[in-house]
């Protein structure tokens, strides 16, 4: 491997927990069993782009250091990032290259360009450990890939023996100067016994396929060198004791061999990663990553924002929906290089007309199909689709007849006619035909010479539906609806595989539900008996009278003595102390002017003569971001909150769409941010484009939206009925039903306690709502679901499942094909439950090995419960874990007719019990459950 900096995270008490059980079992099971239940898995990526929310699915990843990694960020329970340092060689642009004398170069390695270090140098244990580890130790490095350790034989008339004396020095050295330095040894087979129990694995390279530097191709690996190598790694696996990694070599598109080769390499019982040359993929190991995004591109325009196209507005739900995070890309800027397979399950464009560069994005994109990728295309083909260009998709472009006459639909597939029918309309006609016979189609037209047209089709690469019979604008209406049903088109389009992906609606089988409250309305009088403050009304009326974990903002211009009511500001500050005092109230800020335009708040521009302001005018105030974000976090903390208590979201104001500096001062501030979207499905708008996406990332900072509207839009904007909200019924039944699309989340103004009718929308939605059985949560709760979300990690490793996240979302959705979730042979999986999709699965942790069965298990599982798992064990004679939530505690149990259940000690009698499922009740909001099983 050539000189390199890349570090390897070890999974340290991980793999003492796996080397301690692979000495206990070794008499039962022999080495090669043993050895891969205790070798980490290992990946290698020394790009400057390492996907590393993908690459913590493994134990132990060693990356390139100088890319400017950090260590105490990544690191998890279950991954760390290791560095690469090349001991043997140096690269002239290391910092630290001009540092070795020359005399101490014994030669150049003409394949990479670097020089060749003299081991025996007396002086390279300190300046390794000073010049090289020391630095990376500091950032937070804690373990290290050693390469070019048998660079000395690149020379002539060397002593190896002295050569291989220094190594041992430099790693003893390291030991001493760094207590509980964790190392990988890449070859240096020779010094192995002298520091068996100082390395943590040995790596090698080449076992099967190679990479040859000099000629830059691949090559298989000759039998009788494999056969060497072979046996230097059993050798140290088998006598030393010490876990082995084999570091193979293949293109980048070559998956399949890849995989295979992963495979060769594991069932010789040695832990693989294969990759590509250059170490700068997402290779396969002896898990391989499952692509969980998808590469969203769309045409933007000058000044238009992203929140308003029609591959936000429409195409992201579904595609989130089905467990897939996405990658927005404008097609103005550069499509991205390298390859992307590994990456992403597909390629989704929404473009409204054919690109001025068109050739250019065809081009790219016929060579992401010709590696693997499938490509899924709404609206129009970004590319004029004509000529040679439409013929390599398996199209043709047709002739249109000058005369003129209807347009009728000749064939349509069951997905079409979805929300709403094909409506044929010559001036909207795209003229292409199927050319081959791969290809599918989906919309058929003809005219009335008989000419036809194929307006949707599945192709060979992916498929395509042409506007507009995507989704479509209801003329003379605020409406719209999706003409092919997207669910569909795009599984088929993109030939998404099943699999087990995480969902934010649910946990534990019940459906989430969190309560959230703008500020807006805080000195308005209440039409009430002395006509209170509207935060009083909400106090006393509503958060008092339930009392349920709920999330409450104040606008500072509203509610502080320099804002615009001076005179009521007392008042307003001693209800909010009041409000946020209360032990289930989350504290928010609804900002400082309340910001109706954050587009014009981020350019600050300044208001246009008799143009209406884009934000509360407050006395003496300029627009100033950092004012609006941190100093309104800032006023409330130490102005209302509690002492002690987090304030910590952001609930953005007005059109709720910031822009990268608002996102970005809110993350550099350490809040969470919400609102945004417009869910507003219902039975006068019976349509899922009336269904918003879970958020998306501007510059790599996500906006979780509101998972639903606010009343303001059942009021019409506040002008009556005043009972509107009551309909926010309506859109959690479409969201709960056929699909559950979004978790309860009872979102409104404090303006709505001012009105007796309001107040009683409110407490008719909270009844409703409570009457679900829902699980309650706070906003932030939700906020972190949705992060974990974007960056939730499943891999695929010996029949099962490899899991990994933050640990906020804990549920995953399995269609029925798949089986169902084998709680008994799986790890962290607490139980599953039916729903209208599959199976919902209960997660116990955020690093989850999850294994499916044919039948349902016969092991005692957790059917559902209303509260979070705090705490998950498997013992011999049965479960114990603990809830805790928002009320008082409900559970079932599946399979646990023979066994005793006890809460916090005490004998516990089930509720019912129906088709092998126990229902349980626990008056307090915290328990720690035990089952004693007897054996059946």
């Amino acid at each position: 491997m050539r000189e390199y900096v890349s570090e390897t995270n070890t999974c340290t008490a991980c793999l003492g927990r796996l080397l301690l059980r692979c000495a206990l079992s070794a008499c039962l099971f022999g080495w090669l069993a043993c050895a891969q239940a205790a070798s980490p898995s290992v990946a290698l990526h020394y790009g400057a782009d390492a996907p590393l929310e993908e690459l913590k699915a493994f134990d132990i990843v060693v990356v390139e250091a100088d890319h400017g990694f950090d260590p105490k960020r990544y690191k998890k329970p279950y991954s760390e990032l290791y560095a690469y340092i090349a001991i043997g060689e140096v690269q002239p642009s290391r910092a630290y290259a001009a540092a070795i004398p020359a005399e101490h170069l014994l030669t150049t390695n003409t394949d990479w360009g670097s020089k060749v270090i003299d081991l025996s140098w007396p002086e390279l244990p300190t300046f390794v450990a000073e010049a090289i580890v020391g630095p990376l130790w500091e950032k937070g490095y804690r373990g290290f890939f050693l390469d070019t350790l048998d660079s000395y034989r690149l020379a002539s008339g060397i002593d190896e023996a002295a050569q291989q004396r220094g190594l041992i020095a430099v790693i003893e050295t390291l030991h001493q100067r760094f207590p509980g330095i964790r190392l990988i040894l890449n070859r240096g087979f020779e010094i192995v016994p002298a520091v068996r129990d100082k390395i943590s694995m040995v790596a090698a390279e080449s076992l099967f396929r190679s990479w040859n530097a000099a000629e830059r191709r691949y090559v298989e690996v000759p039998a009788s060198d494999r056969e060497w190598l072979l046996g230097q790694l059993r050798r140290v696996r088998d006598e030393f004791g010490v876990p082995v990694l084999a570091i193979d070599y293949l293109p980048p598109q070559a998956r399949g061999q890849m995989r295979e080769t992963a495979a060769r390499i594991r069932a010789l019982g040695i832990e693989p990663w294969v990759t590509d040359g250059q170490v700068s993929t997402l290779g396969i190991g002896s898990r391989e990553i499952m692509p969980r995004r998808i590469l969203m591109l769309y045409d933007g325009s000058p000044g238009a924002l992203l929140i308003n196209h029609p591959a936000l507005r429409f195409g992201a739900m579904p595609i989130q929906h089905m467990g897939y995070a996405i990658d927005f890309h404008d097609l103005r800027k550069p499509l991205p290089a390298g390859p992307l397979a590994a990456r992403y399950a597909g390629i989704v464009s929404w473009a409204e007309a054919p690109l001025a560069h068109g050739r250019q994005v065809a081009d790219w994109l016929q060579q992401q199909i010709e590696q693997g990728l499938r490509v899924a295309i709404f609206g129009s083909f970004p590319f004029a689709a004509e000529g040679r260009l439409a013929q390599r998709l398996g199209l043709k472009s047709v002739a249109v007849s000058g005369t003129a006459g209807r347009l009728t639909v000749l064939s349509q597939d069951a997905m079409m006619a979805f929300e709403a029918a094909p409506q044929a309309d010559r001036r909207n006609l795209t003229p292409l035909q199927l050319a081959d016979s791969q290809g599918r189609s989906l919309l058929q037209l003809a005219d009335a010479q008989g000419q036809t047209f194929d307006a949707a089709a599945l192709t060979r690469w992916g498929g395509y539906v042409l506007y507009p019979f995507a989704a479509m604008d209801l003329p003379n209406t605020e409406q719209s609806r999706w003409i092919i049903d997207p669910f569909a088109f795009l599984q088929q389009a993109l030939a998404l595989p099943a699999l087990p992906l995480p969902d934010t609606t649910t946990e534990n089988g019940r459906r989430l539900m969190f309560i959230h409250i703008d500020g807006d309305g805080y000195p308005s009088r209440a039409e009430l008996p002395g006509t209170p403050l509207a935060g009083e009304a909400l106090l006393t009326q509503v958060l008092q009278r339930y009392r349920l974990p709920t999330t409450m903002s104040v606008i500072e211009g509203e509610v502080a003595p320099g804002g615009l009511y001076p005179a009521l500001s007392a008042e307003m500050e001693a209800i909010a102390r009041r409000t946020f005092a209360l032990p289930y109230i989350e504290i928010a800020s609804h900002s400082l002017s309340h910001p109706f335009d954050w587009d014009r708040a981020e350019q600050a521009a300044p208001k246009k003569k008799d143009e209406e302001s884009y934000h509360l005018e407050i006395p003496g105030y300029e627009m100033n971001l950092e004012r609006e974000i941190v100093g309104s976090v800032d006023y409330i903390r130490k102005h209302l909150a509690p002492p002690g208590k987090a304030v910590e979201i952001m609930l953005w104001s007005g059109d709720a769409a910031p822009q990268a500096e608002a996102l970005r001062i809110a993350e550099n501030a350490g809040l969470l941010n919400m609102n945004g979207g417009n869910t507003i499905i219902t039975r006068s708008f019976p349509s899922l484009t009336a269904v918003s996406p879970l958020g998306y990332a501007i510059d790599g900072i996500f906006q979780t939206f509101a998972p639903v509207m606010n009343e303001n839009v059942y009021t019409n904007l506040w002008h009556g009925p005043f009972y509107g909200f009551e309909r926010v019924i309506e859109t959690f039944q479409m969201t709960e039903s056929p699909r559950r699309l979004k978790p309860i989340d009872i979102y409104y103004h404090t303006f709505s306690a001012s009105k007796r009718a309001s107040l009683n929308a409110l407490y008719k939605v909270y009844d409703w709502s409570l009457a679900q059985s829902p699980n309650l949560i706070h906003a932030s709760d939700f906020i972190r679901k949705a992060l974990d979300f974007e960056t939730m990690v499943l891999a695929r490793e010996e029949g099962g499942w490899r899991i990994r996240g933050n640990g906020e979302l804990r549920t995953l959705r399995a269609p029925l094909t798949m089986g169902y979730p084998d709680r008994a042979a799986s790890g962290g999986v607490a139980g599953y439950r039916a729903g209208k999709e599959g199976n919902y699965i209960h997660l116990a942790s955020g690093d989850t090995w999850l294994r499916f069965a044919a039948s349902q298990s016969s092991a005692v599982y957790l059917a559902d419960a209303n509260a979070r798992l705090t705490d998950w064990q498997v013992q011999k004679a049965g479960l114990r874990f603990s809830l805790k939530g928002h009320q008082a505690i409900e559970f079932s149990l599946a399979n646990a007719s023979h066994c005793s259940v006890l809460a916090n000690g005490r004998p516990l009698r089930p509720r019912k019990s129906s088709g092998g499922v126990q229902s349980f009740r626990v008056g307090d909001a915290a328990a720690t459950i035990e089952t004693r099983c007897r054996e059946r």
